[in-house]
């Protein structure tokens, strides 16, 4: 009986699609720099986004700080973070909403902001 059952869960195992997933570990990111805006807030309805460390493929580039507005009310930054060699992006949060962070933005930001109003 129980050589039935291993051969059976055998067999389904090879007839199920496999996931490889590669990845490279490129140690943990330099540390924070402290950042000042000599910027003012463009608006009240503005807020600081933190700058941050992120991979791009073997090195880490910094991303600068930047003001910039939450894509709808009430939403809150969840900053990039690094947990156990893991780059977890950045993203806008509400209760159960999650709005992810938009690259685009941050080579245009007026565009952006014309965009979202």
């Amino acid at each position: 009986m129980k050589q039935k059952v291993l051969s059976l869960l055998f067999a389904a195992g090879c007839l199920l699609p496999a996931q490889i997933s590669v990845g490279i570990r490129i140690g943990s990111p330099p540390p924070l720099r402290i950042e000042r805006s000599n910027i003012r807030r463009p608006g009240p309805e503005y807020v600081w986004i933190d700058g941050y460390w992120y991979p791009d493929h073997n090195k880490y580039k910094w991303h600068k700080g930047y003001w910039t507005r939450p894509p709808f009310a009430g939403a809150r930054w969840a900053p990039a973070r690094h947990e156990r060699d893991m780059f977890y992006e950045g993203y806008w949060q509400r209760d159960n909403d999650r709005f992810d962070h938009d690259h685009r933005w941050d080579r245009d930001r007026d565009r952006r902001d014309r965009d979202r109003r």
